[in-house]
């Protein structure tokens, strides 16, 4: 019974038929029993959990920690115990931040399931009874009033004034008009079944009865919950590139120290120090400070984020986002204010977006609307003295107080003696108002029904025969448009009418008034940055079609004569043909959470790399498949946020497109530091294999290879995780995701710019030995130091001169490479240190040749950063996508 579908096309007693039960009496206690067996509790099912522990070890299946442990054991061995101390801590503080970020994602399930209604009205045996929410079974006749939680999915029997807040299924602003008529679409969306009400949504207005139609997993929320559990989360694109980087790594390094090793013995060197050394080589040539630089980076990048409305909760969602092709965005409240707004009036003296302000002759036009404004509704002052109740009515009350129509003295003129309630059957609200011996009559409610009503229309001059179809078709242009348009009239009459809806026929139109909730301000500058950085924006809604397109031409999304896709065509296509048009369609409205996932998944098998933001229940499945998720921090659900990676805290697009800036930022921080270190590695590498061959004795001793790992290539590249964004960062296209790390010029820049530091030392070590100077091996040491610290200067922008960004660009950079420079001449000239270090003291001579040999790596660095930028060379072309 609970797998029946369409129960909005059946009437009350259909679904009695179809549930076996009676619609006044409600279920037996027995059957409500055997029901409560049969189909089980009310819950969503609890989803299986990870321990700790388990989350622990899982850390430890990466390559990169695999090759690090080992590094730390061969550290150990050789007897450098410190720097296996560093290797481990690094590793440690890995799987800390990884179990943190693991058991947050976990989350989401479980702020599903609190989301339930505690308790449930319900008639069993033709009682009322309050029963745990838990124990409803389909069939139960359940009862709903204002301020309650919809404990399972029903089918309304009764609604009287009944409006339900369903903005976490569907999007939309406004709370939902409830009735009980029979709809007779099948492929409805949940926001245009109108005569249903779904689990864990808010009463806000009125009351109602209905029929349990589903329970537990079988609701609507249910199988939103089911799609979460079904959605693994994926490696971000940093993850994926630094796994193929470590496998590569990994090869390279074995085979090259095997060659130095072979190659060594063949000279005659011993083979304890060969083997030393070709260990120490491959610890050295591990980068095991990249964990570290990587989640400083993040960490940093986090930090930063939440200073600009964007929490981070989890630090790889803080990269991604530069890689991001596609932002699908939700509309309330992201791309709009989620306010109501008031934006025209039209009368019969023509348009305007803002009224006059009031004067005081009651039968002039537009005092009599700002009159109808604010006196013909029910919005009252909080006690911050906030206008407080309907969207709709707050918007048409603020704009009559904006024109000076103030409630408190118009209700002393003017006040209230009787008035005919809005229902959603009559779409009206009319109030009554003595006006001297008079009575002055307001009415607001649908076109379609207070045109009708109307004889007259007034006009600056006076009144005139109304031209009903004429002010319809007026309507209907403004409701294309996506606004939501209300009518408003009036009357006088001699005395209160026994019966108050005689007062509502032979009005005068006053106008409409088209409603619409605005974009937000920030956003069309947002999109705009997003086309220059070659992000598409898209918009998903669950509103309505016109609403959807009007916004999203407001904002640049889509033009003129652009279509919108509602979710009923989405059902109609294919998978191929939805795949072949996804990435040109920018706007999606009357779309379910599974018709989401169906969107972000056709955009992934186009190679786009997707952020999607969402707010309520209905978009978690959606933020959890996307390659980052966005959840709004003001209006959001905590399944939302559970589900997503970064929060905004202002609910605002333009947030995203910052963060996309720092994720650019930091990505680009992480690959400097690699090509730092492996150009420094690639420089010993060069030194130490190319010695050798050209017959000259070992140029490093293994405590030189690791103090240089440690200390030189350590606090410099740390230190470029503070690095300020390029100043063209946001006027390239996104990197592909599947780019490799090297590319764009990297892997060359690191055999070059390594041999060519391998050069300088081979050079010095080739003179010095020609001299016959005993302290040859130290200048060999102290060259190759001071080359990799110039090469940290001068690379930390990748196009930039170092001359136009200035040398104290990056001060926390200046510090590390001064501290290293003179822990570097602390090891040349304190005797406690050089016995322990191997080296010896040089003279001033030799010191300057030690300096003044690595500006060469600064003049040959510069001259490739200007060919860079004249697009000589390493030059991608245009955007792209990954394949």
């Amino acid at each position: 019974m609970q797998d029946a579908p369409n129960w909005h096309e059946m009437s009350g007693e259909q679904v009695a038929t179809r549930l076996e039960t009676d619609l006044q009496a409600g279920l037996s206690l027995e059957e409500a029993r055997k029901r409560l067996e049969q189909y089980g509790p009310n819950r969503l099912s609890r989803a299986k959990r990870r321990g700790i522990a388990r989350l622990f070890l899982e850390q430890f299946r990466d390559l990169m920690i695999q090759i690090l442990l080992v590094a730390a054991l061969v550290a150990g061995f050789i007897g450098e115990p410190l720097d296996a101390i560093a290797i481990l801590v690094i590793v440690l503080l890995n799987a800390i931040i990884g179990v943190v970020q693991q058991y947050r994602a976990e989350n989401a399930l479980m702020a599903l399931r609190e989301m339930a209604a505690p308790t449930a009205q319900v008639i069993r045996d033709s009682s009322f009874l309050t029963i745990p929410a838990s124990d409803l079974v389909p069939g139960d006749v359940a009862l709903l009033e204002s301020g309650a939680v919809v404990p399972s999915d029903m089918r309304l029997l009764e609604a009287l004034q009944l409006q339900v807040d369903e903005s976490m299924l569907t999007g939309e602003s406004g709370a939902a008009e409830k009735q009980t008529g029979t709809i007779s679409a099948a492929e409805t969306s949940v926001g245009d079944r109108t005569n249903m009400a779904y689990r864990s949504t808010l009463v806000t207005r009125g009351r109602g009865r209905g029929v349990v139609v589903a329970t537990g997993m079988a609701t609507e929320i249910g199988g939103i919950a089911e799609l979460l559990s079904t959605i693994e989360s994926m490696d971000s694109p940093l993850q994926q590139r630094l796994a193929a980087f470590t496998k590569r790594l990994a090869g390279a390094i074995l085979g090259i120290c095997a060659l130095i090793f072979i190659a060594g013995l063949l000279r005659g060197e011993p083979w304890m120090l060969m083997l030393l050394t070709t260990v120490s080589l491959a610890v050295a040539a591990i980068p095991e400070a990249l964990p570290a630089v990587v989640s400083i980076s993040l960490a940093l990048g986090a930090r930063r984020m939440s200073g600009n409305n964007a929490l981070v909760r989890s630090l790889p969602a803080v990269e991604t986002l530069g890689s991001v092709s596609f932002i699908c965005s939700d509309k309330t409240g992201t791309l709009t204010m989620n306010r109501m707004t008031a934006e025209m009036v039209v009368s019969g003296a023509g348009k305007v977006s803002q009224l006059p302000h009031r004067a005081n002759d009651l039968q002039d036009l537009w005092q009599l609307m700002g009159c109808c404004l604010a006196l013909s509704n029910d919005v009252r002052l909080n006690p911050e003295h906030l206008p407080a109740g309907d969207p709709t009515e707050i918007a048409l009350f603020e704009m009559a107080e904006t024109a000076r129509f103030l409630r408190k003295p118009l209700e002393r003129e003017l006040p209230r003696i009787a008035e005919v309630p809005f229902t959603s059957e009559r779409k009206q609200m009319t109030t009554l108002h003595r006006d001297g011996e008079s009575v002055l009559v307001f009415s607001k409610g649908a076109p379609e029904i207070l045109i009708e009503r109307c004889e007259k229309v007034m006009l600056e001059d006076g009144e005139q025969t109304i031209d009903a179809d004429r002010w319809m078709a007026d309507v209907e242009q403004l409701s294309e448009r996506g606004y939501r348009v209300l009518a408003l009239a009036c009357k006088r009459l001699a005395a209160l009418p026994e019966d108050l809806e005689e007062a509502e026929r032979g009005l005068t139109l006053l106008g409409v008034v088209a409603l619409i909730d605005p974009p937000r301000e920030g956003v069309l500058g947002a999109v705009q940055d997003c086309n220059t950085a070659g992000i598409t924006s898209v918009m998903i809604t669950g509103d309505h079609p016109a609403t959807a397109g009007e916004i999203a031409r407001r904002l640049g999304i889509i033009h003129a004569g652009d279509r919108v896709v509602t979710g009923a065509e989405l059902d109609d296509m294919t998978d191929e043909q939805l795949t072949g048009q996804v990435v040109d369609t920018r706007v999606y409205a009357r779309v379910s959470p599974a018709q989401k996932i169906r969107l972000v998944r056709a955009l992934q098998q186009r190679g786009q790399f997707i952020a999607m933001t969402g707010d309520g229940v209905n978009d978690a499945p959606a933020l959890r498949q996307a390659d980052i998720g966005v959840a709004m921090g003001q209006k959001g659900t905590d399944v939302a946020r559970q589900a997503g990676q970064l929060i905004l805290l202002d609910d605002n697009f333009a947030t995203i497109v910052a963060a996309v800036r720092e994720g650019r930022r930091i990505f680009d921080n992480i690959r400097k530091f690699v090509k730092y270190t492996m150009t420094s590695n690639s420089g010993e590498i060069w030194t130490l294999a190319l010695a050798p061959l050209f017959g000259l004795p070992l140029p490093l001793l293994p405590i030189h290879i690791l103090w240089i790992n440690l200390v030189t290539d350590g606090l410099p590249g740390l230190a470029l995780t503070s690095q300020v964004a390029e100043g063209q960062i946001m006027n390239r296209p996104p990197r592909p995701p599947r780019e490799r790390l090297f590319a764009g010029g990297m892997w060359q820049h690191i055999l070059l710019i390594g041999l060519l530091i391998g050069a300088l030392a081979l050079g010095v070590q080739a003179w010095a030995v020609s001299q016959a100077l005993p302290y040859w091996q130290t200048m060999v040491f102290t060259v190759l130091t001071f080359s990799q610290l110039v090469h940290v200067l001068v690379i930390r922008n990748d196009r930039d001169s170092l001359w136009a960004t200035g040398l104290l660009q990056n001060p926390p950079l200046i510090g590390a490479v001064l501290l290293t420079v003179l822990l570097q001449l602390a090891l040349i000239y304190l005797p406690v240190l050089n016995g322990i270090f191997h080296t010896s003291p040089l003279p001033p001579a030799e010191l300057a040749v030690c300096f003044g040999l690595p500006l060469v790596v600064l003049l040959v660095v510069e001259t490739e950063k200007w060919l860079i930028r004249r697009k000589l060379i390493y030059f991608r072309g245009p955007a792209h996508t990954r394949p």
